[in-house]
């Protein structure tokens, strides 16, 4: 975008965002907005009202997301899985997603936020496709933060889809399968440039993945908070924050345990507080 964005609009309270060394903010954090129907029922509500309470948490999440300085932002909108839930639900949840993106898009593109949709298109209502592929159009200069909505989204069905795209190009002579790896794999995902998930945030109090980015997420660290999420601001994704700079991240790797010599060893010892190596402790005095 050629112009200046916005800034986001300030939190009500005035809370201001914590002071994380930059290295170590969250790259890519993924949200699960768990909670909405557990919030109305507890209010005596439908649970529509809850998803309509949980636009505003998202957003107020957004806001709180440029603040910190996180470039990408993952919301899980709605799941392959989602589709089990009532005919009423299901109808109100393709309008709503549909609504929340037109309502939505140029505020989100005057602050330079880039839009992109991950998801099948199968069963995806066509107005809802519109909508997503508008904004991800509307949208695609900005750089401020990248928001990827996940709707008719599962991490095992993207996985499925991009190894059934692989196998076609194998089929087709375009593809060497001795080639294949993780690296190759990762281009046939939804959104290959997105880089992989470092924090994985989920609101309500469960623990567990519900089939989000599960590829992308093979290294993430997981926090799980119990607020439900149109209770959800800023001020939560901000604490996730502070705890995932809290923790140690070695990927597998480990640095080698300092191990103290052995009092039963004096001569071991001795040799260590005088800097000598171990083969010269070994090495027979006579020669």
């Amino acid at each position: 975008m050629n112009r200046q964005p916005e800034p986001p609009y300030p939190h009500p309270d005035g809370a201001q965002p914590p002071k994380i060394p930059g290295e170590l903010v969250p790259r890519h954090v993924a949200l699960v907005m768990d909670g909405n129907g557990r919030w109305a029922k507890s209010r005596g509500l439908p649970r529509t009202e809850g998803h309509k309470a949980g636009e505003y948490a998202l957003f107020d999440v957004i806001m709180g997301a440029i603040e910190l300085g996180i470039p990408y932002l993952s919301a899980y909108a709605f799941s392959t899985e989602n589709w089990r839930r009532s005919p009423e639900e299901v109808r109100f949840l393709m309008g709503f997603n549909r609504d929340v993106i037109r309502r939505r898009r140029n505020q989100l593109n005057s602050m330079g936020v880039r839009i992109r949709w991950a998801g099948r298109r199968q069963r995806l209502w066509r107005s809802v496709i519109s909508e997503l592929e508008d904004a991800e159009r509307m949208t695609a200069g900005n750089s401020v933060l990248t928001l990827q909505f996940c709707v008719n989204y599962g991490g095992q069905a993207e996985i499925a889809d991009a190894a059934k795209a692989m196998a076609m190009d194998v089929a087709a002579g375009r593809l060497n399968p001795e080639k294949v790896n993780e690296k190759l794999l990762r281009r046939y995902l939804d959104e290959p440039q997105i880089p992989d998930v470092d924090l994985f945030v989920r609101s309500s109090g469960e623990q567990r993945f519900s089939n989000f980015l599960l590829w992308q997420s093979a290294y993430a660290e997981m926090v799980f908070l119990d607020t439900l999420f149109p209770d959800f601001d800023r001020r939560h994704l901000w604490h996730a924050c502070e705890i995932y700079a809290s923790r140690d991240r070695r990927y597998g790797g480990a640095e080698p345990n300092p191990v103290p010599p052995s009092p039963a060893d004096p001569a071991r010892a001795l040799a260590a507080g005088a800097g000598i190596a171990d083969e010269q402790i070994m090495r027979d005095p006579r020669g």
